[in-house]
């Protein structure tokens, strides 16, 4: 996904144009990095349909998750991307939402709606970022003046639609009469129905249902290869001249069989792809055991800039890809694909990113992760569960949540007027994050990782998953008294207890792990591996397990308006050696991207987040690619002090 900073003000009075191009140019970029996932329910162990994406733009980046109510009738929805706005002519629906921080967005709260569920079980996930071809934009130029984006995509389709076809007709309708300003595949869901919908130009668009019995991993592609038939309006709704625009302008391309090809005719080349997006391709398909093969599918290539120094590693395809596949097993468990966005292609020969300084998919920059999972043909407020995560995939935990339904959220997710400073702390073990935040606790957690994945790195992985474990296990209980409820008023008092005990149960071990992990550092004795005191070293689970399933289904209420602080724990026991523990994650310095841009205008800072104590034992420090709009802000100022014709600096955020 990408933003674009509320300072695009400033681009449309067309002040600093050639300083601010100087200046992007100037700065380090990174390619597009989200990952969208698709498994069909086909293809998994309890025979629901699953689908989610991760979204990477800076190692510490603040997201919130809660609840937008219902509007009456006459509700506006507006962007700060563009002029877009579309008022509604019926009142709107309640819905679940990640979004950003106000103070990046000149205080606006509805800033990118990026996954959530409706009241009526229509699910969102938006939006993965890809890229047109110069023909498709010679002909049909995305409209960066009035086209609907990113910015409003997740609003306006949770907040208007009924079931997933409805959403799909509303994008649709809004791209023909006001046109797109981003290029983006978002996914729309409901209980029976699950559809990709593609902006392919300013005006032009696809939406495929997508199938039981295939996959799908796109990491930022726009032209990976896909069969549909155009007529076939049960699987396939599309803008009026998808073909007839391409033909009289001379651009479209047809298959060996004659049928049109929208990817190629729309999406990016090969040669415009980059390794940043193939690395992750590659990654993602061996974790489904369907993989491709080196020196035939793929050749793992280094970057240099104009002088010869190495800027970036990844891979390059010999062919164009598909963008569903069998994967070379079934029986995917919701475990499994929960971890998926955490892989860091540690079994890929070459593209390991803990040793051979490739990006990945569960990359440092992840700020959030989305998961739905499916129940087909289920009553539509209980259908789906949106097991969520607000910080990097490698380091965190998915909470089970009944979105359709909740109304009240858990005190431990911090709301939008938290404070966004403890994100630029360079020091996570001396600074302590606001209370009762799990957002910065998973943050804090993720860090320390990073910054030392041989003492802390192993044994706060293998802790998290018996954590995760245990939420999925114990959802399982809390799910049959959810489908045995029969009326909404039982369902929304369950799941908003539910949500409160999860979230919870997840903060007060996670906080517990945190200040262990800090005392661990503070002493500074980097012999021993960290070992959390709650993990059991011979079964890799809890000591003491997690009241989750018992806290939602009991009678009197599980968290308080004002959740308590959890205790400081004291400097912790020597922890033990771990049996013989398999070779710690060794995150590389991110890679440094190539002079030119994968995604054009796209720019962000480096920074360095660090500890007061880091690992002197064979970890390499962790840099966080970042960006903050006061950072932005401050080098415009400063361009302007030496550019006396001033600038602006238009920042477009990759959210990945």
């Amino acid at each position: 996904m990408r933003k674009t900073h509320p300072v695009n003000a400033l681009k449309k009075l067309g002040i600093g144009l050639a300083f601010g191009a100087a200046t992007i140019m100037s700065m380090p970029t990174s390619a597009l990095a989200c990952t969208q996932m698709y498994m069909g329910k086909d293809l998994t162990a309890d025979g629901n349909t699953y689908y989610g994406r991760a979204e990477d733009f800076g190692a510490r980046y603040l997201k919130h998750f809660g609840i937008e109510p219902a509007h009456e009738a006459g509700f506006t929805y507006s962007s700060n991307e563009s002029a877009f706005e579309y008022t509604s002519n019926k009142p709107t629906y309640r819905y679940s939402y990640v979004r950003d921080h106000p103070s990046n967005w000149e205080g606006h709260t509805d800033a990118y709606s990026e996954a959530g569920i409706n009241e009526k079980g229509v699910s969102c996930s938006a939006t993965l970022s890809t890229s047109y071809n110069e023909d498709a934009k010679a002909a049909d130029p995305i409209d960066e003046a009035t086209g609907i984006g990113e910015y409003s995509y997740g609003s306006v389709i949770l907040g208007q639609s009924a079931n997933a076809r409805e959403g799909v007709e509303l994008l649709g309708s809004l791209i023909d009469e006001q046109g797109t300003c981003t290029n983006d595949q978002i996914i729309i869901a409901d209980n029976n129905e699950t559809w990709l919908f593609a902006t392919l130009s300013a005006h032009q668009w696809i939406a495929m249902k997508l199938a039981d019995d295939v996959a799908s991993l796109n990491p930022n592609i726009g032209s990976l290869n896909y069969d549909v038939d155009l007529n076939d309006t049960e699987n396939c709704l599309h803008s009026k001249d998808i073909e007839s625009m391409p033909v009289e302008k001379g651009f479209a391309k047809y298959s060996a069989d004659g049928k049109f090809d929208v990817a190629q005719t729309y999406g990016e080349s090969l040669a415009d792809s980059g390794v940043n997006q193939w690395c992750r391709y590659v990654q993602g398909r061996h974790y489904f055991a369907s993989q491709l093969t080196e020196g035939t599918d793929y050749e793992i290539k280094t970057i240099t800039d104009k002088d010869g120094k190495p800027v970036q590693k990844g891979a390059m395809v010999s062919e164009i890809q598909p963008l569903f596949f069998k994967p070379g097993k079934s029986g995917w468990s919701t475990f499994e694909l929960i971890r998926a966005f955490g892989n860091r292609g540690e079994n890929v020969p070459g593209l390991n990113a803990n040793t051979d300084g490739v990006y990945c998919i569960g990359s440092e920059r992840n700020t959030e992760i989305n998961l739905f999972q499916i129940r087909r043909g289920y009553d539509p407020e209980v259908a789906t569960i949106q097991w969520e995560m607000l910080s990097r995939a490698a380091y965190s935990v998915a909470i089970p949540l009944y979105s359709a339904l909740i109304t009240e959220v858990s005190p431990y997710f911090s709301d939008q007027t938290v404070s966004f400073d403890h994100c630029n702390a360079k020091d996570v073990v001396y600074n302590e994050e606001p209370e009762n935040s799990i957002n910065y606790v998973l943050m804090d957690i993720s860090s320390l990782c990073f910054e030392n994945p041989d003492t802390l790195g192993t044994s706060v992985r293998t802790y998290l998953d018996a954590l995760q474990n245990e939420l999925i296990e114990q959802n399982k209980e809390v799910d049959a008294a959810m489908l045995a409820e029969t009326t909404t008023e039982g369902r929304t008092a369950l799941a908003n207890k539910a949500g409160k005990a999860a979230t919870e149960n997840t903060y007060k071990k996670c906080k517990a792990l945190l200040q262990e992990m800090r005392a661990y550092q503070r002493a500074g004795n980097f012999d021993e591996r960290f070992t959390p005191s709650d993990l059991n070293t011979e079964t890799k689970g809890l000591k003491e397990s997690i009241t989750y399933a018992k806290d939602a289904l009991a009678t009197d209420p599980v968290t308080p308006d004002q959740p308590g602080t959890p205790e400081q724990p004291g400097k912790p026991e020597q922890p033990g050696t771990p049996d013989q523990p398999s070779k710690p994650e060794q995150p590389a310095k991110p890679e440094q991207p190539a002079t030119k841009p994968e995604k054009p205008g796209k720019s962000d800072t480096t920074t360095t987040v660090t500890t007061n104590k880091t690992n002197t034992k064979g970890g390499l420090p962790t840099t966080g690619d970042r960006f903050d709009g006061r950072m932005v802000a401050a080098f415009a100022i400063a361009g302007v002090a030496v550019i006396s014709a001033g600038g602006y600096i238009l920042y477009r955020r990759n959210k990945e």
